[in-house]
């Protein structure tokens, strides 16, 4: 039986990558046809105090490399977030969903007894049962910064909607 936590993970992280990488196509077809300086999506920003979208797309790569690799018992990888172009995030999120899909649903197995920590040896140190960093720190950061990078783009005049959101499932 596949763990019920690969099951709430791995198919999700990878349908919202999916779909976060054909909002980006879209952004970038976007400002092609609109003669557009790219870096005006790619640094736009919904407030002043808000990260801008290509760090949106960072860290929701991070969170699914975080959520797949802490679940299933692995390292998680260091990646240097330095993308600055459409083309360096295509290639980042193909690389978080490459990580993601090298997890087998066996290597969840155990996962349900896992206990994770966040910020280890650290003042916020915090100890988590795996479902409940899932279910309440994993999967809601996680849709929080695709969700702002899908708003980011809509309210810069990006045509796309839930269907685009959503991706294929």
């Amino acid at each position: 039986m596949t763990s019920p936590l690969y099951q709430a993970s791995v198919p999700v992280l990878t349908q919202m990558l999916t779909a976060l990488s054909g909002v980006l196509q879209k952004a970038e077809a976007h400002v092609v046809a609109k003669n557009i300086d790219p870096s005006a999506l790619l640094q736009a920003r919904l407030f002043p105090d808000m990260f801008p979208l290509v760090r949106q797309v960072q860290i929701a790569c991070d969170f699914a490399k975080g959520i797949s690799s802490r679940l299933a018992g692995a390292e998680v990888p260091s990646w240097p977030d330095s993308e600055t172009t459409f083309a360096e995030l295509q290639a980042l999120i193909a690389k978080a969903l490459a990580h993601v899909g090298s997890f087998q649903p066996e290597q969840f197995a155990q996962s349900e007894g896992r206990e994770i920590v966040l910020r280890p040896g650290t003042p916020k140190e915090k100890k988590l049962s795996a479902s409940a960093y899932l279910l309440h720190y994993g999967l809601p950061q996680f849709f929080f910064h695709v969700t702002t990078a899908y708003d980011l783009l809509r309210h810069n005049g990006v045509e796309i909607g839930k269907r685009d959101y959503m991706g294929a499932y």
